[in-house]
């Protein structure tokens, strides 16, 4: 069987480590990306979809890749955005009656290299140990001077814009054109189901391009604006801040996830950092300050604001923090309806516990209406 003759293959980090593996399926050559890992025990076919993750190596910590398969409803974006994906255990086979087709057919038919018998163990702790950093994952095994050369010539993710590498290129609509709600959003690498979550709730949502003007997003006579998620360093989105400044003076509410939760804080003076290893997975604590209740949220960023920068700032309330490292996780505009979130109140994959977010958008929405 072809797993039994699979091509040797290896990850080499940018300080030189290496680890070993073999190829996954017939796709062989070499990838090139920030290698970074998610902790989720399920949902890998929308993480390997999510827009957030472009230009990423992605390690994925569950111990079986692809034993469900993959379904053709369950993706966040038209196609997958990783860079090349690193796991233990690689499943040719699947069991699951939803399921459309294996990953290595999913694999295979978005051109994606991906390399299996990693001890990702090893690799994780290392990369929490080191820090996120540039790697390369290559069946080029007897290549590695070469291998080094190459990588040393990819681009660090600090300063790096990806945001136009996954937004609509023409503005488009989702949902129900007799829907209650109009809402602009801005696609600086939006995932379906964030769309979903508008729609469900009475919204009509136009989504515009990263660099779209606050003259474009206002020309849709919206309710309500939204910042979405996406990949790379938020300061380099100069476009997407001055926008955003812009909304703000209209008082109209506003909503912020991820990325967009990165550029609210940069409209409005505090500045972001890139984070040592960043926080990716479905398990991850968060404190709501204003209610007192903690809630088990989805994420997936390598930035982060500055925490002490939004707490001296007179205009800015922290509504929510990460328990695990004191990072600020939400933040409010103290004099116009506008919040943001670092993290994936939609999930998929991951818990609901933070989905009351679009209802509190939807309440802004509507006490402004009124």
């Amino acid at each position: 069987m072809k797993y039994q003759t699979r091509k040797p293959a290896l990850i080499l980090l940018a300080d030189g480590t290496i680890f070993h593996g073999k190829a996954v399926g017939g796709k062989t050559g070499s990838s090139y990306g920030e290698v970074c890992f998610n902790t989720g025990m399920t949902g890998y076919q929308e993480i390997f979809t999510d827009p957030s993750y472009y230009g990423q190596l992605m390690v994925t910590t569950n111990a079986h890749i692809g034993n469900y398969g993959v379904n053709d409803d369950e993706v966040e974006s038209d196609s997958i955005k990783i860079a090349g994906l690193i796991c233990r255990n690689f499943s040719y086979h699947y069991s699951r009656d939803a399921a459309d087709d294996s990953l290595e057919s999913f694999l295979d038919k978005n051109n994606l290299l991906a390399i299996s018998d990693v001890d990702t163990r090893a690799l994780v702790n290392y990369i929490r140990d080191n820090g996120a950093m540039n790697a390369v994952i290559s069946t080029e095994v007897e290549n590695i001077e070469e291998l080094k050369k190459r990588l040393a010539e990819v681009p660090d993710m600090k300063g790096l814009e990806l945001a136009s590498k996954v937004s609509t290129k023409e503005p488009y609509f989702f949902g129900d054109e007799n829907a209650t709600y109009k809402i602009s959003a801005l696609d600086i690498g939006i995932k379906k189901n964030i769309l979903r979550n508008l729609a469900e709730r009475d919204c009509y949502i136009k989504v515009y391009p990263y660099d779209a003007t606050f003259q474009d997003l206002e020309s849709f006579k919206p309710n309500g604006y939204f910042l979405s998620n996406g990949p790379g360093d938020p300061e380099p989105l100069t476009s997407a801040i001055e926008t955003t400044k812009e909304i703000l003076k209209t008082n109209t509410p506003l909503f912020g996830i991820c990325l967009g939760h990165q550029v609210l804080a940069l409209a409005n003076g505090i500045s972001t950092y890139k984070m040592h290893h960043g926080h990716r997975g479905i398990n991850h604590p968060i404190l709501n300050l204003v209610t007192g209740k903690g809630e088990i949220t989805s994420q997936n960023h390598g930035f982060a604001i500055n925490r002490e920068q939004a707490e001296a700032h007179d205009n800015v309330e922290i509504t929510h923090l990460h328990l695990n490292d004191q990072t600020a996780a939400g933040i409010k505009i103290k004099d116009t309806p506008a919040f943001s979130v670092q993290y994936h109140p939609e999930a998929s994959p991951g818990p609901h516990d933070a989905k009351y977010l679009f209802d509190q958008f939807l309440e802004n929405i509507k006490n402004n209406k009124n």
